[in-house]
Order: C-alpha cells, then structure tokens, then sequence
C-alpha cells in the first residue's frame, strides 16, 4: 500500500512513524510555512490537571499521555535519542485557595487508573519554590511526578528521521489536490501527479485551503499563538517541572537554561505572522505574575504559531465519508502536543485496517 502524508507537524509525523513500522510504502510531503504549529510549540504533557471535563475527549486527552512511554522507548530503540522529552513533573498552581482544591479533587480523581501520572500530593509554597525557584513565595500547588514536557520541533524530526530509517521518503513540496472519478489525487509543484492509494492529510492550519479543491469545507482555522523563551545563563534548569496556573497560560524550561512562557489564543488572526506589543505583553505579564524570579531573564526570542483550531475540543480523525482514499487528521488545537503522536497511530490504524485502539466515530471528517 502505498500511502501520500501531507504536513509533517507533530501528527503527520507520528502517521508516518506508525504507518512505516506497519510496513507501508510512505510518502511525506511537508512544505515548511511560517508559523507552523510544531515548529513553535513547547508541549506540556500533562492532561489530569484540565478543567475541561467532556469524557471522551478526555480519555482520548489522557490516553495520548499514557502513549508517550511507549513511543519514546520505540523511538530510542531505533536510535533516536534527541526527542525534547522528558519527565520532570507538573505544578498545578491557582491564587484562589478554593481553585486549587478543586484542581486538586480533580486531579486525584483521575490519576487513581493512571498510574503514569505517579503519586501526585499537595505541596507548600516552599516546597514548590523549590522546585521551580522563580515561582512566586506565597503559592501552594499540586505536585504531579509523571507531567512532562517535549520540544515539538525535535520529537517531530525525530519520527521522520525513524519513518525514513524504515523506507519512507521525505519532500519538501507545495502540492494541490484534485478529485478525479471521485477519488482525490495530488500533484506537486511541477504539475507531476503524486501516486498514491490513500491520502492522508495532517497539514493544520493550512489544511482547509487543501481541503477546498475537493469540495470540502473544512472547519479548522489557525488560532495564533505568540509564545516567549527567556533565557537564564548559568542556572540549571533541566529538572525544573512544568508550571500549569488555572488559566490559558503555561510555563516550562528546556535543558538549554531556556524558560517558555506561553501563549496567546488569538481567533481571527489569519495567519499574521509577527509578535505585537498586545501578544508580548499578555505573555509577559501572565508569566511575571505568577513567576516573578523571572523578571531579570534574557528575552531570546517569541515564536509565532497557528493552532489548528475546529471550533469545538474534539479533534478531526478519520476517513472522509463518500470519498475513497482520503483520511484527516486536524483540530488537535491547543491539545496537540499531548494528544498528536498517539491520534497518528489512530490515524495508521485506519489507513491499514488494523483494529483501533480507540473508537473514532465521534472524531469522523464532515463530507462537506
């Protein structure tokens, strides 16, 4: 079978990973836009802290952290060790007493039948302090061993590179779409039609204007992210965990002494493509808010990206009903990081036949 993947983010890539080791003849066509996704993301793996509650968006949510072990220890098995993963905890903090206690109920609740979370347990504002350091002196949290953070950039590389290892073949392309007697066909820049017998297309942001020529009106638009890396020279920050406020935003440290904040969730954006004074300020002062240590860090740089965003929290996973030959994948939304490597070994599973770990009839592409 030979299989056409478009878009190479986080999810296209875990399709190709798992569609090679099924023994498929792959084909990934990634153009490199601006302000892709994967490309700007810092993932916090993390999903039993959620306010969000629907129950199977949820468990799709919580299995796609769970699918992380194995992942990583099928990827280090084939010689990929630069993934930008890395298990160093998850603190749940709110300024309201009573928020936190409702976090925490929430999050004992649900790691009782995730043993991957670890033995989770409220600590003091000193005991928190002490794990992150620039963290605020006055918040308690919610300590959870099993959170984690990943470099989208590497870990995406890093399923190509083991998809390629196994046959695949890589392009960097601009391609279209067409219908011919009913079933899609892609051609590449040159005008030369791609063969292919499935089409899976993972291209985000950029994936209705793919969609379009087929007749499809896909409902995914990008929702942009302005998301800020502050620099601390000298300090160690490799085994600081994963900081989740009760809010919109984040914060998380690389090995490189590199400190993320993020990020906007700018609707009607389009796909502009630049930091704005708005965007940079609300990162800053939500950040600053909560880890004030931070104030005297190095701006390096605030990355630009566009979330696939449908609208509503359900991903889009599966095949176009009416239309052979074509899968999506899409609307992973802020989720993606978590959710994408385990939705692209559903997507695998659906191309081939093979028995889904997950049902998807919830998730299914609109034909129209």
């Amino acid at each position: 079978m030979r299989v056409l993947i478009i878009g190479a983010g986080i999810l296209g890539a875990s399709a190709a990973y798992h569609l090679a080791r099924l023994g498929a003849d792959v084909e990934i066509v990634d153009e490199v836009h601006q302000g892709k996704a994967t490309m700007a993301g810092a993932g916090i793996v993390c999903p039993w802290a959620t306010k969000a509650d629907e129950p199977e968006w949820y468990r799709m949510y919580a299995l796609g952290a769970r699918y992380y072990d194995e992942l990583v220890a099928g990827l280090r098995d084939r010689g990929e060790t630069q993934l930008g993963y890395g298990k160093v905890g998850a603190l749940v903090v709110a300024e309201d007493p009573a928020e936190l206690d409702a976090a925490e109920e929430r999050v004992m609740r649900r790691i009782a039948d995730a043993p991957e979370a670890g033995a989770a347990r409220r600590v003091t504002a000193t005991e928190a302090r002490g794990l992150f350091p620039p963290l605020r002196d006055d918040l308690d949290a919610i300590h959870i061993p099993g959170g984690a953070r990943v470099d989208s950039r590497l870990l995406a590389a890093s399923m190509v590179r083991a998809a390629v290892s196994m046959g695949a073949h890589l392009r960097r392309d601009h391609v279209s779409l067409e219908l011919r007697e009913g079933r899609p066909q892609c051609r590449a820049s040159d005008g030369a039609i791609i063969a292919a017998d499935e089409i899976v297309v993972t291209a985000g942001a950029w994936a209705a204007q793919i969609l379009r020529p087929l007749g499809l009106d896909h409902p995914v638009q990008p929702q942009k992210g302005q998301i800020v890396h502050l620099g601390l020279p000298g300090v160690d920050t490799s085994r600081w965990p994963v900081l989740l406020p009760m809010g919109s935003h984040y914060m998380l440290a690389f090995d490189d002494s590199r400190v993320v904040i993020g990020a906007t969730r700018e609707d009607g954006s389009g796909f502009d493509y630049r930091v704005t004074a708005a965007g940079q300020m609300e990162v800053l002062q939500a950040g600053l808010s909560i880890a004030p240590g931070l104030a005297n860090a190095t701006h390096i740089e605030t990355r630009i990206g566009f979330r696939p965003a449908a609208g509503t929290i359900r991903p889009i996973l599966g095949r176009v009903p009416g239309m052979d030959g074509l899968v999506i994948g899409n609307g992973l939304g802020a989720s993606g990081l978590t959710v994408g490597p385990f939705a692209g070994l559903l997507l695998a599973q659906v191309v081939t036949g093979e028995g889904l770990a997950v049902p998807l009839d919830r998730y299914q592409p609109t034909a129209a």
